[in-house]
Formats: structure tokens, sequence, C-alpha cells
């Protein structure tokens, strides 16, 4: 178990706290990156095709019901085929091998997208995540109450971390330039009990998260499978850390 300082939101030191257990947790990439890709296979949409596609038509079809034509010593390909014109047999528009027919193998809306991994994995890999950002910076719960941006940007200054700041918004510049947009990660994650007026007074300094502890993930300390991003903790979340992980479970 290793300790870290308490920091009062002006930078100066309060006190020493003991870290949770997650912080001693070894790192595991490939873990961390298989629950990354778990969290984001739960936002995507099912996809499929439209169930009449290429079947919907006013043609009467061959038979014997409607012709002399039985489909007698025909191929398969020919049997389903419409008095569309074009000929004495018309246009085939049923199989999928036909011009403008039906598609050989489309989308199942059944098809599964979403990967499953299993609670105790997913934890350990929020674990591993925690203890792959750099050292964690612990500020009072006094932080949760700051309803002012220019509150937060003071705070960020006097913990000498105005610097991501100026590199967030460098990188986001960057990003209107250019459409790899994936390469450029967020930088800095406030982590809190309550959210008290810190999220919505931190949503517009660029690069800044802010999230509850009841509501960490993976991709929130390793954005796009990548681990070592800077987090700063309220004495408060740290205090229910191990709790909440430990009823984590990715559904």
């Amino acid at each position: 178990m290793t300790s870290a300082q308490v920091l009062n939101i002006d930078g100066s030191t309060l006190k020493s706290v003991t870290l949770p257990s997650a912080f001693s947790e070894a790192v595991r990439a490939d873990l961390i990156t298989r629950a990354v890709v778990a969290e984001n296979t739960r936002t995507l949409q099912p996809q499929a095709h439209y169930v009449l596609a290429g079947m919907q038509t006013t043609a009467r079809y061959y038979g014997a019901m409607n012709s002399y034509r039985t489909g007698r010593h025909m191929g398969i390909a020919i049997r389903p085929r419409e008095k569309l014109g074009g000929g004495a047999q018309g246009k085939v528009k049923r199989i999928p091998s036909a011009v403008k027919g039906k598609r050989a193998h489309p989308h199942l809306v059944e098809k599964g997208i979403v990967e499953r991994i299993n609670a105790k994995e997913y934890q350990k890999a929020i674990r591993s995540a925690i203890a792959a950002t750099k050292q964690p910076i612990v500020l009072s719960s006094d932080m949760e109450s700051m309803r002012r941006t220019k509150e937060v940007i003071k705070m960020l200054n006097s913990l000498k971390l105005d610097g991501e700041i100026r590199g967030a918004k460098a990188r986001r510049k960057g990003i209107r330039r250019s459409s790899r947009q994936r390469r450029y990660g967020r930088s800095l994650l406030i982590v809190v009990d309550a959210d008290k007026g810190i999220a919505k007074a931190a949503r517009n300094i660029p690069g800044v998260d802010v999230c509850s502890v009841q509501s960490i993930s993976v991709g929130m300390f390793a954005p796009g499978g990548r681990p070592g991003r800077l987090t700063l903790w309220s004495e408060a979340a740290l205090e229910k850390l191990d709790s909440e992980i430990n009823n984590k479970k990715l559904s």
C-alpha cells in the first residue's frame, strides 16, 4: 500500500492518506484493451437490410396457377422469374445472383456485435487502468463544490497543470486540420464522489473531464485503450474507490 498527499485547492499540503489497493494492481495492457473494446461495443447500433429488399414488385410470376409454364426442366436460377419484359422468360428478381436481385448475405439484426467480458476480469481491468495512471493527485473534497470555470482554472494553475490545458487546446486545433481524431486522447480526468457543481464548471475546459466514482469505466482512465491518463481525485472519491470497483459489472 502506498500513500499520497492530500492537497488543498490552492496547492498546499493538508495531510497524507493511504491509497486504495487498486493503485497496487499489476498493469495488464491486454486486459485494458479488451475491456475498452467491450465498453465501446455497447454503443453500437444493430444494422440490417430491409426484409423485402428486391422482393417488392407488381409483376406476376410464372407457375402452374397463372401459366402453362410449370417450371419443369428448368434450372433453379430460372424458376423464380417475373414477367417484367426483356424476352419470353422475363428477368430474374428473387435470387441473389440476378441483376438488381436480393443481396446474397445481408446483415442480420440478430448478429452478435457486443463483446462480453467476465465481471471479475472487468474489475481487474479497472484496477489495472487506475494503477497505470500517473502519480495520483488527491485534493480535498472542497473541490467538488466549485461552480465557476475560472475557479477550476485557478486550481489547475496552482497545481502546475496549466500545461495540460494548453496541450489539450493545441491538440483540439490540430484535430480540425486532420481527420486522425483518435490519435488525440483526453488529457485530464477529475473523479469526485458527488458532483456539486464542478462538472458544469469544468466542461468548457479543453481536455478536462469530470465523472463520479460510481460511474467510472476503463475507457475513462485509458482512452482508446492507451493507459496512463493523468487523474485528479477528491478525498471522498478515493475512500469509496475499492467498494465501487467491487460492485462494477459490464452487462
